[in-house]
C-alpha cells in the first residue's frame, strides 16, 4: 500500500481516490467466480481451511464457490475506501493495523502494528544494460530477475546466439547453458545491504567472458560443476516440495508515451492463506523468498544462499522481472508471472521480439522451456522442441522433462515512435489486451489474444 501510494505521488495524474475507487467497487459489488479461480481455491483448500477468517469467504459451506457465483468482500471494500481517503496510514495505523496484529497473534504470529508503522518503501535506480542493440531497464536488487536476464543475454551475445538458426539445437543448447550460469549466480544475490555480489560484478565484461568460455557446444555442463560467482562450493540440490505460478504482471503505455512494467505478488496465490479479520485482505507468504537453509529449495525449487538469509529489516530476494527496452523507433514493456520461471519466460519473449522481430502476439504464444541451474533439468511445454532437437539435447547430456505447469504468462505492450500502440496478452492465462479511452470506453477493432 505504501509503495503504490508513493508511485502515485511521484507519477500519478488522477486524484488518488479515483485510482482506488474501482478496486473498492469491485470488492463491494463482487466478481464472478471462474473455473480457474474455483480450481485454484480447490488446490489451496488445505491452507485456506486452516483459518476460520479465510474459510468464511473462500470456502463457504466448506467448499469452493461454484463457477458463475459472485464473491463479495465488504470488509476489503471498507479498507479500500479508507485507503482512498487517507492513503497508506489507513492500513499501517489505526484499527486495520491493530486487526493485523490481533489476527497474527491469534495464530501464533509475531507481526505487529509497529512493524507496519515502521515500513517505508525504498526507491532504487533501475538496473540498466544493453541487449542485442537495445537499451534495457529492469528491477534491481532485491529482485534477481533483471540480473538473470541481463547476464543471460550478455552470454548469448558473446557466443553469437543471434547468428544461429532459429529453432535449431545450437540456440536451445546455448540458452540453457546461459540460464544455468545466470541462475547459479543468483545464489550470491540478496538485499543490496547484504548481497555477496552486486549486479555490476556479475555483469562485468570479464565475468561474462569467463562464463561464455565455460560453455561447450558438444555437451551440457552438469549444474554441480557450475559454481556461483566467485566459485562458491558446497551446494547440493534437494527436491522441491511444489511448484507455483502465482504473481501478476501488467504492461501499460498511455497517450503521452509514459510506459509501465509492473509485477506484484503475494508469493503464493493466496499468500499465507490468512485473511485479516475485519480488514478483508490476505497476508502474503513472502518469507518463502528468503533462504531457509543454503541448498534447500523454496516453493519454486530455487536453491538459495546465505546472501538471502532472514534478518530483521531485510528485503527478500525475488524473481520479478518487469522490463522496458527501447531503441530508435520503438519502446517495449513486458514481464511475466511464474515464480522462478519469470526471468526465463520474459527472456524468451524478449529474444523473439528484439532478435527475431516477431509480432507481439506470436512472441507470447510460442511454446517455451525453462532451466534454473538446480534442479538440473530442462522443463518444456508441448511443441517447445521438435523431436530431433529434443533427442539431440538429451544426447548432449541435458535431462529433459515435460512441463506440468506453464512457463510464465508474459504480457507485453509496444509503442512505436509514429504513435502506434500494440498489446498482447499471453494465451496461457486469463489476461487480456486492450486499448481504453481516457473516459473508460473500450475502442473497437483491437487485436487481442482471442484473435
Amino acid at each position: 500500500p505504501a509503495g503504490l501510494y508513493d508511485l502515485h505521488r511521484r507519477f500519478g495524474a488522477l486524484p488518488w481516490s479515483k485510482v482506488v475507487g474501482p478496486a473498492a467497487r469491485l470488492a463491494r459489488d463482487g466478481f464472478v467466480v471462474t473455473e480457474r479461480l474455483r480450481d485454484a481455491i480447490q488446490d489451496e483448500r488445505e491452507i485456506l481451511s486452516a483459518f476460520p477468517e479465510t474459510a468464511l469467504t473462500w470456502l463457504p459451506d466448506g467448499a469452493p464457490p461454484s463457477p458463475g457465483s459472485r464473491v463479495k468482500l465488504p470488509d476489503l471494500a471498507n479498507t479500500l475506501d479508507a485507503y482512498a481517503s487517507s492513503g497508506p496510514a489507513a492500513i499501517t495505523s489505526g484499527p486495520v493495523a491493530a486487526s493485523v496484529e490481533a489476527t497474527s497473534k491469534a495464530h501464533g504470529g509475531i507481526l505487529s502494528a509497529s512493524d507496519l508503522a515502521a515500513y517505508r518503501p525504498v526507491w532504487r535506480d533501475p538496473l540498466r544494460f544493453h541487449v542485442f542493440g537495445w537499451e534495457a531497464a529492469s528491477m534491481p536488487l532485491p529482485s534477481s530477475g533483471g540480473t538473470i536476464i541481463a547476464e543471460t543475454c550478455a552470454i548469448l551475445e558473446r557466443r553469437g546466439w543471434q547468428r544461429l538458426p532459429r529453432g535449431g539445437i545450437e540456440r536451445d543448447h546455448l540458452l540453457v547453458e546461459a540460464w544455468r550460469r545466470a541462475y547459479a549466480d543468483r545464489f550470491v544475490l540478496g538485499d543490496p545491504e547484504t548481497t555477496l555480489a552486486s549486479p555490476a560484478q556479475i555483469l562485468d565484461a570479464s565475468w561474462i567472458a569467463s562464463r561464455a568460455r565455460e560453455i561447450r557446444l558438444d555437451r551440457a555442463t552438469a549444474s554441480l560443476e557450475v559454481r556461483p560467482w566467485p566459485g562458491m562450493t558446497g551446494v547440493e540440490p534437494r527436491a522441491a516440495s511444489r511448484e507455483g505460478s502465482e504473481t501478476t504482471h501488467l504492461s501499460v503505455v498511455d497517450a503521452s508515451g509514459a510506459m509501465v512494467a509492473m509485477t506484484t505478488t503475494l508469493n503464493g496465490l493466496f499468500g499465507c492463506g490468512l485473511v485479516v479479520k475485519g480488514a478483508g485482505f490476505l497476508l502474503n507468504n513472502e518469507m518463502d523468498d528468503f533462504t531457509v537453509a543454503p541448498g534447500l529449495p523454496n516453493a519454486y525449487g530455487l536453491i538459495q544462499g546465505d546472501a538471502n538469509a532472514v534478518r530483521a529489516g531485510k528485503r527478500m530476494l525475488s524473481s520479478m522481472s518487469p522490463l522496458i527496452v527501447w531503441k530508435r523507433d520503438q519502446e517495449i514493456a513486458l514481464g511475466s508471472r511464474g515464480g522462478s520461471r519469470i526471468p526465463s519466460s520474459t527472456t524468451q519473449v524478449l529474444l523473439d521480439l528484439v532478435v527475431d522481430a516477431d509480432a507481439l502476439l506470436r512472441a507470447v504464444q510460442r511454446p517455451r522451456f525453462h532451466h534454473q541451474w538446480l534442479p538440473d533439468e530442462i522443463v518444456f511445454e508441448m511443441n517447445a522442441f521438435d523431436s530431433g532437437v529434443l533427442a539431440e539435447l538429451e544426447r548432449r547430456g541435458h535431462r529433459t522433462k515435460p512441463a506440468s505447469w506453464q512457463v510464465g504468462e508474459v504480457e507485453v505492450v509496444r509503442r512505436s515512435r509514429n504513435g502506434s500502440v500494440e498489446a498482447a496478452a499471453d494465451p496461457r492465462g486469463p489476461g487480456g489486451a486492450g486499448v481504453v479511452r481516457a473516459e473508460g470506453n473500450r475502442r473497437p477493432g483491437l487485436r487481442t489474444r482471442s484473435d
